[in-house]
């Protein structure tokens, strides 16, 4: 916020200790006060029984209408962690910060280097690393929609923190500075495409390695632009200093590009996702099945969940769970809306016109 007193009343939000109804069932836990918390965000981890010293640590951002419980149990980031032994962190919004539970991505005060809902994410990682005695070379981190938007602002505000991000149905980095701005830009209206690269520069006064990063996006994504996918691959690879193609695959309904840098590393991938509408892709069945279907969570066939962490390391790769000149089954939308729901409630708190 802009100034000290919005903060004092973010932080008064704060303090109930209500927990979310899904909370309930959630495999997840609370992590306590953290730091300043300029952004008033909640802080949740799951830590998986004997986890080894030195181990990676995921920051997961959920989308609008989402907790962190409930991203976590359609996406299946706990189990997979379990499996594999890795650190969550899943910092969450409040509805006294967004009424629709949305990262404040648009918000130049929320994602600056220092301040708003970017430096309470930053103050979460730091004191995870710590108390779990984590590797700070390995610390990734992935959201949905807003999340995607807001994991955007971390790589950009603090790429010293991060090994690798991925962006599901994301937005780059400083494209929107207030609502209006933002649904132009969900719907792909308005880019300034010959800024996106200094947005990132200026954001930091990072001068070493940039992490890797993965954009994934559905063809059918009515929400948020498929074009938005795109423009964060335009926005890296200028950071990365790479151009063309250097290589393309398509298989298993995905057309997946991959950049390399000169060193050969694999510094940006982007992952189109056929018949994909807005959420996360899931798979229900194979040796990558995780996650499970609901509003946001769409069962594709595959799993983001699982390839990311294989990416990056974290786990092992699996083989297609289909043969390669096999589509991918049409996919079903979510039973509402996303974009009306969100666009109802900011018409209702008088944010747009009707």
């Amino acid at each position: 916020m802009s100034s000290i007193s919005d903060t004092i009343t973010r932080l008064r939000a704060v303090g109930s200790t209500a927990l979310p109804a899904d909370v309930a069932v959630s495999r997840l836990t609370a992590m306590g006060e953290v730091g300043r918390n300029p952004g008033a965000l909640r802080a949740w981890l799951h830590v998986p029984p004997e986890l080894p010293a030195g181990a990676p640590l995921v920051v997961v951002l959920h989308g609008c209408t989402q907790t962190a419980a409930a991203y976590d149990h359609g996406s299946g980031w706990s189990a997979l962690a379990d499996r594999f032994g890795f650190a969550l962190l899943y910092p969450e919004q409040r509805r006294a910060n967004n009424p629709n539970l949305c990262f404040n991505w648009f918000s130049p005060e929320d994602t600056r280097r220092g301040g708003g809902e970017v430096e309470s994410i930053r103050e979460m990682i730091v004191a995870a690393v710590d108390r779990l005695g984590l590797d700070p070379a390995r610390v990734f981190v992935t959201g949905l929609s807003a999340g995607g938007a807001m994991t955007s602002a971390l790589l950009a505000c603090h790429p010293e923190l991060f090994a690798g991000g991925a962006i599901i149905a994301g937005l780059p980095f400083g494209v929107a500075r207030n609502v209006p701005e933002a649904l132009d830009r969900m719907r792909g209206r308005g880019h300034d495409r010959a800024g996106l690269g200094d947005s990132v520069r200026a954001a930091s006064a990072h001068a070493g390695s940039w992490p890797a990063i993965a954009v994934w996006h559905g063809t059918a994504d009515a929400t948020v632009d498929k074009v938005n996918a795109a423009l964060i691959v335009d926005q890296w690879r200028g950071i990365h200093r790479v151009d063309g193609d250097e290589a393309v695959e398509t298989s298993d309904g995905l057309v997946r590009r991959v950049w390399h840098d000169e060193a050969g590393r694999a510094v940006i991938r982007h992952y189109e996702v056929a018949g994909l509408g807005h959420g996360t892709p899931v798979a229900t069945a194979g040796d990558e099945a995780c996650g499970v279907p609901g509003p946001h969570m769409l069962d594709a066939g595959i799993s983001s969940t699982y390839r990311i962490a294989a990416e990056w390391g974290i786990a092992p790769p699996v083989a297609p769970p289909r043969p390669a000149d096999a589509p991918i089954a049409a996919i079903a939308p979510p039973r509402f809306d996303p974009a009306a729901t969100i666009n109802d409630a900011l018409r209702a708190a008088g944010l747009i016109g009707r």
